[in-house]
């Protein structure tokens, strides 16, 4: 299925840490940009966790953040006494120092980053049994994660089909007049070489003007416009991981639409209708570009 690279999830699992808490959100990026933030407790299995996400996902700029939530029991807080001491040393030191009366508050203390620290939260070496919690838990996680993208993604492939079948009947429009272009360019040719009054063989001549009228000639447009909106059909029915191969066609496509453009620009009226039908061909490659920088 086509997925959006905009999506969030959230999961919590038990693991032998505690309960950990997975969070996933990604927005569009043209390559897969990870960016991890990890509670001191799960450091150890960044790299595991990192290879999943790698494995998993293809494009997007990726946010993972996850939390534990341990039971706290009477001996799982500890007290930096190194700490707590410097401050109330510290702390009688300056009010002798500045002639103030009073004593350190033991709450205020309490507060200070660091001065409670939790035994349980002290970075270890990783458990082979904890990492495959983890990476189960993960691997969950982004089955949610996918199904918020896929239904975003449904919608965005249903957009494109309807905008490449616009492409393709454009293309249909188109090539009806394209002898008339031909016809009015071999037209605009000779009058030109007529109006420099050149002495020149009649026959050299007429070869020379049908020469420039064929170049203008836009059948081999058409038909690499067919041959690409057919492809981009293909991919857009196959769905899956499509970003980078959808750019490429969309180039193509664009490509030709201005090389059919510039031809048919000197073709006077007859060039007209053709120079809308372009503008209109450019308008729907432009709109399924759009949409296309939004799927993985």
């Amino acid at each position: 299925m086509t997925r959006s690279m905009t999506g969030y999830a959230r999961l919590k699992r038990p693991t032998g840490l505690g309960d950990v808490t997975f969070s996933l959100k990604s927005v569009n990026h043209r390559t897969l940009d990870l960016h991890i933030g990890l509670p001191s407790a799960l450091e150890p299995y960044e790299a595991a966790l990192r290879a999943v996400l790698k494995k998993r996902l293809h494009r997007g700029h990726v946010e993972l953040r996850a939390a534990v939530e341990r039971p706290r029991t009477a001996a799982a807080a500890a007290v930096n006494r190194e700490l707590l001491d410097t401050y109330i040393a510290s702390y009688r030191t300056l009010a002798a120092e500045y002639h103030l009366s009073g004593e350190p508050d033991l709450n205020a203390a309490l507060r200070l980053p660091g001065i409670l620290a939790d035994s349980s939260g002290a970075i270890g070496e990783p458990d082979a049994a904890t990492e495959a919690q983890l990476v189960d838990a993960l691997h969950a996680a982004i089955d949610l994660f996918d199904q918020f993208r896929q239904r975003e993604g449904a919608e965005l492939a249903a957009d494109m089909q309807s905008r490449q079948a616009a492409i393709a009947g454009l293309v249909d429009q188109i090539e009806p007049h394209r002898e008339a272009i031909v016809a009015a360019l071999r037209i605009r040719v000779n009058q030109k070489l007529a109006d420099l009054e050149l002495k020149l063989d009649p026959q050299r001549l007429a070869q020379e003007a049908a020469l420039l009228a064929d170049r203008s000639d836009i059948a081999e447009e058409l038909a690499r416009l067919r041959i690409h909106t057919a492809e981009l059909k293909k991919l857009l029915e196959a769905g899956g991981e499509m970003g980078k191969k959808l750019d490429f066609l969309l180039q193509e496509l664009n490509r030709e639409a201005n090389t059919t453009l510039a031809k048919s620009a000197n073709a006077g009226e007859a060039g007209m209708a053709l120079t809308h039908l372009g503008l209109a061909l450019k308008a729907e490659i432009e709109k399924i570009r759009e949409q296309s920088l939004n799927v993985e």
